[in-house]
């Protein structure tokens, strides 16, 4: 994480299902004081929801102040605007229309407060899909619900790590509707908004960029499917026509059972388990979820809402604590490379004038 002073970064932090790990996460990371002090994090959630959990894993010193906007967030402390007030009941372990709705009350208000500029950035605790959609059936997960809301032209899930960095094409959609939601246009669309992310919020100035197939083995020239000749592999030559560092496709198991991974800067897989599943076996418990094309920086734990181990204290706090400075650091460097973008299209024009 940058060494710069960062300590008035407002960090918006949603709670998430109530039934799952994310408040002991929450009690877990902001007992270290040097969690408090790197921004100042406003979570999004039930002050109610926390002394459950305070109590339920003997933690003894865990603090934190109630406020209704993020302007009055106070540094060095844990700051909570309350999404709802008559939390019934708290089930760990159990999936819930009470731990839906309180986990989508959040993140509206959060969202609310992004659009609203309050927050520098987003850090987002899981949710339980099936939970929220007992209440709104119309939700279909973080990342589709960020991108309506806040009016963005495009989105793209990526997962981050020291070691792999990995983005889809489609998200969160059954196997059987990959192929039919796959064209030149959607994969050209998001690989560059992959390589100006690369750029802009990763600092990573000439990102060379990897391509999966869709089919076992790519296709093997037309003998298992036709997607890679007809859609991916022209997307390829288009994005490499506008010049950007692009190869593919490769048969996705090869690719990553040789570390080819090792050469790129990042890879794109068609769908969802193409890509997270050798993303969490190589990254474990240090990956985060990002959300490029927003317009904030928005970031999550790379898990679920584990049910399985929920209240019982076990739960990792890797994958939330690379959340919280993931996300500050794509701020920071998002704003200097913008600044610097400014100033370089500033320099660029008073020369041309002067020409």
């Amino acid at each position: 994480m940058s060494n710069k002073d960062n300590s008035r970064i407002r960090i918006g932090i949603t709670l998430g299902d109530v039934n799952g790990i994310g408040p002991e996460l929450i009690i877990q990371a902001f007992q270290d004081q040097y969690l408090r002090e790197i921004g100042m994090p406003v979570l999004y959630g039930s002050g109610r929801a926390l002394q459950y959990y305070r109590k339920a894993l003997d933690v003894q010193k865990f603090h934190y102040g109630l406020i209704q906007t993020p302007s009055q967030a106070q540094h060095r402390r844990l700051n909570l605007i309350e999404c709802h007030n008559d939390l019934e009941k708290i089930e760990p372990g159990q999936s819930t229309e009470i731990g839906g709705n309180s986990a989508y009350l959040a993140l509206r208000r959060a969202l609310e407060d992004a659009q609203n500029k309050e927050l520098d950035v987003l850090v987002t605790l899981p949710v339980d899909k099936a939970a929220v959609q007992k209440v709104y059936p119309e939700f279909v997960g973080h990342t589709e619900m960020l991108t309506e809301v806040l009016q963005s032209s495009g989105s793209l899930m990526m997962m981050v790590s020291d070691s792999l960095n990995v983005a889809l094409v489609t998200n969160h959609l059954p196997v059987s509707q990959v192929s039919q939601h796959l064209s030149v246009e959607l994969i050209v669309k998001k690989v560059k908004l992959l390589s100006d992310t690369l750029r802009t919020d990763f600092s990573i100035q000439r990102p060379v960029i990897a391509v999966l197939g869709l089919n076992p083995h790519a296709g093997d020239q037309g003998l298992l499917g036709n997607e890679e000749a007809d859609i991916i592999a022209p997307a390829v030559e288009e994005l490499r026509n506008s010049g950007l560092l692009v190869t593919g496709p490769y048969p996705a198991d090869g690719f990553f059972g040789s570390m080819q991974y090792q050469k790129f800067d990042a890879v794109v897989a068609m769908y969802h388990d193409q890509g997270l599943i050798p993303f969490k076996l190589l990254a474990g418990f240090s990956g985060v979820n990002y959300t490029a094309g927003l317009p904030i920086v928005r970031t999550s734990p790379d898990h679920g809402v584990a049910y399985d181990i929920a209240g019982r204290g076990v739960a990792d706090l890797t994958s939330f604590r690379e959340a919280l400075y993931t996300a500050i650091d794509c701020y920071e460097r998002r704003a200097e490379n913008l600044e610097l973008q400014s100033k370089t299209l500033a320099f660029s024009s008073g020369r041309e004038r002067e020409e």
